[in-house]
C-alpha cells in the first residue's frame, strides 16, 4: 500500500464511522443539524445572513455509504453560513504593501503559504473584503486549475484579500473546520470535486457545485475525537512514506546494483571457479599477441606504438592465479569510424550501404529500425570504416562508453566517427562487452574522456583502458553464468 493509499484508507474510515467509537452521550448529527438550522434562522432575522432558496431532499442513490446510527447525510450549503470567492479580476498588487493578497498558490495542506506573498492597497482590499470576508478558522478551498480542491483552514489572523481561485466557506456553529476540511480531502470527495470541473483554458467548479454536495455530518464532539485521531494517525503515515520511499528507491536501484555486483564478481574471477587444465591467461596472451604479429606480417593491421608497462598501483583489484591484468590495446585493435563528406546527407533510400549511428546503439546491440544509408556516390570514400559482426562497438562522442554488439545482418555496415570498433581473435567477445559494461571500467572511461568542449574519448585512451584477461575456456563459463544471473536482475524491475 503506497502512503496515500494509507492516508486516503484513514480519511474514509473516519468519513464512514469507522475511525472512532459513537458515544450516545454526545447526542446526534439530528439534533446537531436543528441547532444549526435554528442558528441560521436567527442571523437572517437579525440581518446577519441572506434567506437562501431550500436545498434539494438527499436521496437514497446520492448516499455513497452507510453511516452510523446518530450520523445524517447533509449537503455542503445546509452548514455553512456563507460560500462566496474572491476577486473575479487580477487587481494590481505588488511585493509589499498593506494587505496580503491570497491565491491558489499560497493554499497548502497546512494553512496559507506566505512565501512569494504579493500585497494590494487599502482601497482594492476593501472592495475585495466587501464580499469576501476570510477570518481565522474559515475553510478555504482552490476551485481553478490544476490544483483544484486542495482545502485547508485558514491560519491567518489579520484580514486579507482573495482572489476568484479560491473559494471561502464560513462554517455554522457546531460544525468543526478541520473535520469539513477531511472529509473534502477524503479520495471519495476529492475525486468528486475533480470530476465536476468545466471549462476551457482553465479548468474550474463552481460555487454552485460546491454548495450542493452531499456529506456525512456525525455530532460535534465526534467531529472533534475524528479529527484529533487523524492527526494521531498522520505522522506515522508520514514515517511510513519515508520508510516507504526508501524501500522503492532501494527495489528500483536493486536490479542495477545486483546487475554491477554480479559484473563485478565476474571480472575479479569471484563468480565460477578456476580449473587448472584450462591454461593461463599468459598463454592466451602469448596467443594473441602471435596472431597479432602474423597479421601485421600479412599487412591486415599496422604495428602499433607498445603501451607502458602496467604499475602495481594501477591495479584496482586481486585476480586469481592464472590470470593477467592486461591494457585493452594489448589485446584488441581500436579502429574509428567515419563521418559522411561535408556537405552531404544519409539517406532511408536502401543503397546496400548501410550507416550505424550512435543513435541507433541500443542495449548492448544496434536497432536496425532507423537505420540509415550511405549514398551509393560517396560511399567509396568512406568503404574502409566498416564495423564486422565478430567486432564490438564502443561509443566515443556524445552517450560516451557504451558497448556492444553488431547483428549479423548489419555486418559490414559502415561505422560513425563517434564510435570505434574493437577488433580482436582468441577473446569471447561476450566475456569482453561483460567486462567492459562493468563499473570498474565503464569508471576508467568516464575518467579517460576530455572534459574541455565536446566531451570525447580518444583511441589512445580507450587502448589504455585496464582489463583482466582470464583464460579463454574460464570466459565462456563466466559468460554461461552471467547468462543465467543477469536476466533474473531485468526480471526484478
Amino acid at each position: 500500500m503506497t502512503p496515500q493509499e494509507l492516508k486516503n484508507s484513514i480519511l474514509q474510515l473516519a468519513i464512514q464511522g469507522k475511525l472512532v467509537e459513537q458515544r450516545p452521550e454526545e447526542g446526534t448529527a439530528q439534533e446537531l443539524y436543528a441547532q444549526i438550522q435554528a442558528e441560521k434562522q436567527r442571523l437572517i432575522k437579525e440581518g446577519k445572513l441572506k434567506k437562501e432558496k431550500p436545498l434539494p431532499e438527499i436521496t437514497e442513490d446520492e448516499k455513497p455509504f452507510e453511516i452510523p446510527e446518530g450520523w445524517m447525510w447533509v449537503r455542503v450549503g445546509d452548514v455553512l453560513s456563507k460560500i462566496t470567492d474572491g476577486t473575479h479580476h487580477s487587481p494590481p498588487n505588488s511585493e509589499t504593501g498593506e494587505y496580503k493578497y491570497i491565491t491558489a498558490k499560497n493554499i497548502k495542506d497546512f494553512g496559507i503559504d506566505l512565501k512569494n506573498i504579493t500585497y494590494v492597497s487599502k482601497a482594492v482590499h476593501d472592495e475585495i473584503y466587501s464580499r469576501c470576508n476570510p477570518n481565522k478558522g474559515d475553510v478555504l478551498l482552490i476551485k481553478d486549475g490544476a490544483t483544484t480542491g486542495v482545502v485547508t483552514v485558514n491560519n491567518i489572523e489579520e484580514p486579507f484579500s482573495m482572489l476568484s481561485s479560491v473559494a471561502l466557506l464560513k462554517l455554522t456553529h457546531g460544525i468543526f473546520a478541520w473535520y469539513l476540511v477531511y472529509v473534502l480531502r477524503s479520495d471519495l470527495f476529492y475525486k468528486n470535486i475533480r470530476s465536476q470541473m468545466k471549462g476551457t483554458g482553465i479548468t474550474r467548479i463552481t460555487l454552485k457545485q460546491i454548495v450542493p454536495l452531499v456529506i456525512p455530518l456525525p455530532p460535534h464532539a465526534e467531529q472533534k475525537r475524528i479529527v484529533a485521531k487523524i492527526e494521531e494517525l498522520l505522522p506515522l503515515v508520514d514515517r511510513y512514506e519515508q520508510a516507504w520511499t526508501k524501500l522503492e528507491d532501494f527495489n528500483r536501484r536493486f536490479p542495477e546494483d545486483m546487475k554491477k555486483s554480479i559484473l563485478q564478481q565476474a571480472i575479479q574471477g569471484k563468480l565460477v571457479e578456476q580449473r587448472p587444465e584450462e591454461g593461463t591467461a599468459q598463454e592466451l596472451y602469448a596467443q594473441i599477441q602471435a596472431e597479432k604479429q602474423r597479421l601485421i606480417k600479412e599487412g591486415k593491421i599496422k604495428k602499433e606504438k607498445p603501451l607502458p608497462e602496467i604499475a602495481e598501483d594501477e591495479k584496482p583489484f586481486e585476480i586469481p592465479e592464472g590470470w593477467m591484468w592486461v591494457k585493452l590495446g594489448m589485446i584488441v585493435s581500436v579502429l574509428g569510424g567515419k563521418r559522411i563528406p561535408a556537405g552531404r546527407k544519409l539517406t532511408t533510400e536502401n543503397t546496400g550501404y548501410r550507416y550505424i549511428r550512435v543513435s541507433d546503439m541500443k542495449d548492448g546491440t544496434v536497432s536496425t529500425e532507423d537505420i540509415l544509408y550511405v549514398p551509393s556516390d560517396i560511399y567509396p570514400s568512406i568503404s574502409r570504416y566498416i564495423i564486422k559482426k565478430e567486432d564490438i562497438y564502443i561509443t566515443v562522442a556524445g552517450t560516451i562508453g557504451r558497448i556492444g554488439k553488431i547483428p549479423e545482418e548489419l555486418d559490414g555496415a559502415n561505422l560513425t566517427e563517434n564510435a570505434d570498433r574493437l577488433a580482436f581473435s582468441g577473446l569471447n567477445q561476450d566475456w569482453l562487452i561483460k567486462c567492459l559494461q562493468s563499473s570498474v571500467i565503464q569508471s576508467q572511461i568516464a575518467d579517460a574522456t576530455t572534459k574541455v568542449g565536446q566531451p570525447k574519448l580518444a583511441i589512445k585512451r580507450i587502448q589504455e583502458l585496464l582489463v583482466p584477461l582470464p583464460p579463454l575456456a574460464e570466459q565462456k563459463r563466466i559468460v554461461a553464468r552471467l547468462q543465467e544471473l543477469l536476466p533474473m536482475c531485468e526480471r526484478l524491475k
